[in-house]
């Protein structure tokens, strides 16, 4: 493709426009050739100086704002003009569909540019000085379309508002890819909105002859009688062509290059320039580096008055009167929407984005009826009567856009490269967690119905990809939802279940803290025939880390050890092979978990299970492990027969006169209070076996094939040594609960040859390893490493600390697969921000689209202008001879709050923002929760003082480091009047204190 070096790609779009609340919903309207002209919606309330009437494009819910979300107080939201609520919800949404979580853009350098005309909401409001607040004329500002951007989302690059009139947001997308290619910027928002909230503009286009009587713009019609009006907001991410490929994001389009000129000089100020547009084209098309042949098509200005076709067409003539095989196409969104001014870039560009991303060019409104007079045959254009189908290959399209005052725009796009990612081959349907997170639990349902309704519309298939999409994009909300799923089908339904609950604390809750996980790795004993074969076939991140696990073993086995796990084979109950097996399952697991983010805080193995621990810490290298692992397996399995291990219910104190009866006896483990182990001959502890039985003492025969940890293996340990004495012993650089010594490891301490030798004679204190381990690291999720769970439930009787979760990837032969997959969901639910592609494995790229998020629509501001609170009307007095009524004040709260001073804090609180009192709740917090500013910091002082009259002036400087939560402000308070002697100990204010009257409810 060409001018690589210098594309930008369209990676995520979002928009609404009449008609069309979404991207997909524009689509819709575009190919069928809708008409979205109606009437002023029956919601809108425009002061009665200010009255809109007649037809034109309206959006449907452009008062509708989700304040809490973007916690932006109701105050100031009823102060914000409407477009930027509008840009504020559109940002989110777009970022989104660029495959990225908005808050993973926190403290980037991201770029916002926003194409806005005019200020009719300043306008409307700054007028009545006795309404003018703070809140208000930041709501006014033009620049703050983009800055309110920057700053809900942390975005730390430029952030500008470019007002060119009709040529604003196609210019704001000129800036936006300068930045990207001055690497001013890595990723930039751009684009545009328009909201009519007066008929001064519409009056302008009326006096000036260029208003359509039924408020519909006809381009390129023999109808074409003037401009309709109309509403829209759209925004593009863009990213360099170069970057976007190689982070794998989906690309819409790609644009080729932009220009930007002006009219200068010509018939008047606000007449087109036929010679500047057609230079404006010609130059963005030498940007771009092609010729105007190889262009398919235009979306035109096309604004439909008779003067603007006749230039805009001669422009276009000019430069594409040229032969070629196919005339170019040309055409105008204003023929659906009207013209949405300083949107109308925007709304063009997007369209041009989707036709080249579906490889279809809508047809032109209103082509039935060409204008001859535009002769547009003869200058190499045609009206599409039909969709155009592109042919394969790169298909170049352009996008133009003219300003009032003759600021001109142009751009040049091309359809998105095919992916030169090769993609991994897929062995079957892989369970996928499909992630959701919402700001409110109340939220959560509301985005958990909207996207099972999405998912349940898609055709039944493997659910993996659209996983990873939620993963990537779903995430980063303090609400969080998980469930796993293996196609669209079983999502979809989950989804619905989930959404028609009340959200039990298990599904979803709002994690203050990460999660802190523990290993446990299993011991011999725990091994059987094909174990982790459906996981094998589930994961290909299990599939890779025992390949590397048998690619270790392989030298000291003299056989692939992946192979008998997976094979069925019986012989991997043989110590030889199932210490070997058990190493490699231990440690392909563990390392799929810390792949996939969920990497322990500490580890702990129970005897063999200690090799794959040792690995994982960092005590050895893999390579050691498998050597070490490999030759205890083998002297092992060379001891002579007869020796065995016998589970006994009772403590190890309880059992020394068994051992001092048998002194070739030993403890073999210790695995709880009540959990021993004794090792030694078969026939020694059978006897032991029928004296505890006597006595009550429930025991049992393990299934082992020697007395490990016991006095028998000494003829191996000369050997193990030599085999130990290879390794170069490392300090672990996870903490590692040692089972020879019962405790955790220093921070220096090694396991060298000498310790290894001991680790395989003496006993296992599982029981103290765990207590000191639970102790130190206060584990909130402990995960047993092995084929089937042999050490969860003795970590479940040894009295570890409330709360401890207990997990497995792969527990048993009854094991589906998808265990790892509902262990990272829970994970997720509990906190944790999990590496997701590392839970896919390769291939899986997830350019799924999600419905983009539900913002809640219960919350509605319009025009009404914000009042001061001293300018706010009295109480009216009651009329003679009527009894005085009770007028409750605004912020009374329903359930008065006892404590005076929280009380006045809340009333306070919710003056400053108008918020509900029930919405100022004790754990509220200032700058999160309630969207407090510097300025509503100074106002909340203000009423504070005003209400706790003998407080005494309060510098902000005291009040800032009390500002967590309203309840720590309020215990600021209440410390200080305590001091002062105006507050008892019991709460009550003093007379000295007093509130003043109805300060608090």
């Amino acid at each position: 493709m060409e001018g690589t070096t210098t594309a930008l790609a369209v990676v995520g779009i979002d928009c609404a426009f009449p008609g069309a609340p979404d991207a997909d919903a524009y689509w819709e309207l575009l190919m069928r050739g809708g008409d979205a002209v109606g009437q002023v919606p029956p919601e809108r309330t425009y002061p009665e100086e200010s009255a809109v009437t007649g037809p034109g494009g309206f959006l449907a819910g452009a008062d509708v704002f989700d304040n809490d979300f973007f916690s932006v107080p109701p105050r100031e939201a009823a102060a914000m003009d409407p477009q930027q609520r509008l840009l504020l919800q559109c940002a989110w949404r777009a970022v989104e569909d660029s495959g990225v979580a908005p808050g993973e853009l926190a403290g980037s350098g991201t770029g916002v540019f926003i194409g806005v005309m005019g200020g009719e909401w300043g306008q409307l409001h700054l007028g009545d000085y006795d309404r003018v607040t703070p809140q208000l004329g930041a709501g006014s500002s033009a620049g703050m379309t983009a800055n309110r951007i920057s700053y809900h989302l942390n975005l730390t690059g430029p952030s500008l508002a470019v007002d060119t009139a009709c040529s604003s947001s196609l210019v704001a997308v000129h800036l936006a890819g300068n930045s990207l290619l001055s690497g001013e910027c890595d990723t930039a928002l751009a684009g545009g909105v328009n909201l009519v909230l007066s008929p001064a503009l519409g009056l302008v286009y009326d006096r000036m002859g260029l208003a359509a009587p039924d408020g519909r713009c006809k381009p390129f019609s023999a109808d074409a009688d003037g401009i309709g009006r109309s509403e829209g907001v759209g925004l593009v991410v863009l990213r360099r062509l170069a970057d976007a490929l190689a982070d794998g994001q989906r690309v819409y389009a790609v644009i080729q290059g932009t220009a930007v000129n002006q009219d200068g000089r010509s018939n008047g100020v606000t007449a087109p320039n036929r010679w500047s547009q057609q230079q404006v084209v010609a130059a963005a098309y030498r940007r771009a580096g092609i010729t105007a042949e190889r262009v398919s098509f235009i979306e035109a200005h096309g604004t439909g008055t008779v003067l603007g076709d006749t230039i805009e067409c001669a422009a276009l003539g000019t430069v594409h009167g040229i032969e070629r095989k196919e005339p170019c196409a040309i055409g105008s969104v204003k023929g659906n929407l009207g013209h949405t001014e300083g949107a109308a870039g925007i709304a063009g560009l997007i369209k041009v984005a989707l036709a080249l991303h579906h490889r279809i060019v809508p047809a032109s409104r209103f082509a039935d009826r060409e204008n001859p007079q535009l002769r547009l045959a003869e200058r190499g254009l045609r009206l599409l009567k039909s969709p155009l189908r592109l042919p394969p290959g790169t298909s170049y399209a352009g996008v133009s856009s003219f300003g009032m005052g003759g600021t001109n725009a142009h751009a040049v796009l091309a359809s998105a490269p095919r992916d030169p990612g090769k993609r991994m081959p897929k062995r079957g349907s892989t369970t996928g967690v499909f992630t959701l997170s919402a700001d409110t639990p109340e939220a959560l349902r509301r985005n958990l119905a909207a996207q099972a309704e999405a998912v349940a519309g898609r055709p039944r298939g493997d659910a993996a990809a659209l996983c990873l999409h939620s993963n990537r994009v779903k995430t980063g909300l303090p609400y969080r939802y998980a469930t796993t799923a293996r196609d669209t089908a079983e999502l979809a339904a989950a989804l619905r279940e989930a959404a028609a609950e009340e959200m039990p604390e298990q599904i979803a809750h709002r994690p203050w803290a990460k999660p802190v996980v523990a290993f446990l790795f299993t011991g011999q004993g725990s091994q059987f025939p094909a174990m982790t074969a459906a996981l094998h076939r589930e994961s290909a991140a299990y599939r890779h880390h025992l390949d590397e696990a048998d690619a270790a073993l392989r030298p000291y086995t003299d056989r692939s050890v992946r192979d008998l796990v997976l094979g069925g084979d019986t012989c991997v109950d043989e110590t030889e092979f199932a210490q070997p097996a058990l190493f490699a399952v231990g440690y392909a697991l563990a390392r799929t978990l810390t792949a996939a983010g969920a990497g322990p805080a500490a580890v702990l193995g129970h005897s063999v299970g200690e090799f794959a621990a040792a690995v994982i810490a960092g005590a050895l290298t893999l390579d050691e492990g498998a050597r070490l692992v490999a030759a205890r397996g083998r002297l092992m399995q060379a001891l002579p027969a007869g020796g065995g291990m016998l589970a006994v219910k009772a403590a190890r104190g309880e059992l020394h006169p068994h051992l001092d009866a048998h002194p070739q006896v030993a403890v073999g483990a210790v695995n709880g209070p009540q959990d021993t182990v004794l090792s030694g001959p078969r026939e020694a502890l059978a006897q032991i076996a029928e004296a505890l039985t006597e006595d009550g003492i429930r025991c049992r025969m393990l299934d082992a094939p020697l007395a490990f940890h016991s006095p028998l293996v000494r003829p191996a340990l000369d050997r193990f040594h030599a085999a130990a004495a290879t390794t170069e012993p490392a300090a672990p650089g996870v903490p590692m609960a040692s089972t020879l010594h019962g405790r955790l490891l220093g921070r220096q301490e090694t396991t060298d040859a000498g310790y290894w030798v001991r680790q395989a004679a003496e006993p296992v204190l599982f029981a103290d390893a765990l207590a000191d381990l639970d102790a130190t690291i206060a584990p909130t999720h402990l995960i047993e490493i092995g084929p089937r769970a042999q050490l969860l439930p003795l970590a479940g009787r040894a009295g570890l600390g409330p709360g401890v979760a207990f997990l497995h990837p792969a527990p048993g032969p009854d094991a589906t697969g998808r265990e790892l997959a509902e262990l990272i969901a829970h994970l997720f639910r509990a906190g944790l921000d999990p590496r997701w592609e590392g839970l896919y494995g390769p291939g899986r790229r997830g350019h799924e689209r999600l419905r983009p998020y539900a913002f809640s629509t219960a919350r509605r501001f319009w025009t009404r202008p914000v009042r001061p609170a001293a300018a706010r009307e009295a109480v009216p007095a009651p009329e003679p001879g009527t009894a005085p009524q009770p007028q409750p004040r605004p912020e009374e709260p329903a359930n008065p709050v006892k404590d005076p001073v929280l009380a006045a804090v809340i009333a306070a609180v919710a003056e400053v923002g108008e918020f509900p009192p029930e919405r100022v709740v004790h754990g509220a917090r200032f700058y999160e929760d309630l969207g407090f500013d510097s300025v509503m910091i100074m106002q909340l002082k203000d009423r504070i003082e005003a209400r706790l009259t003998h407080l005494g002036e309060i510098s902000v400087q005291q009040l800032l480091p009390a500002l967590r939560s309203v309840g720590t402000l309020a215990e600021f308070l209440s410390g200080r009047l305590t001091e002062s002697g105006r507050l008892t100990e019991s709460g009550r204010l003093t007379e000295s204190g007093r509130l003043t009257e109805g300060a608090a409810a």
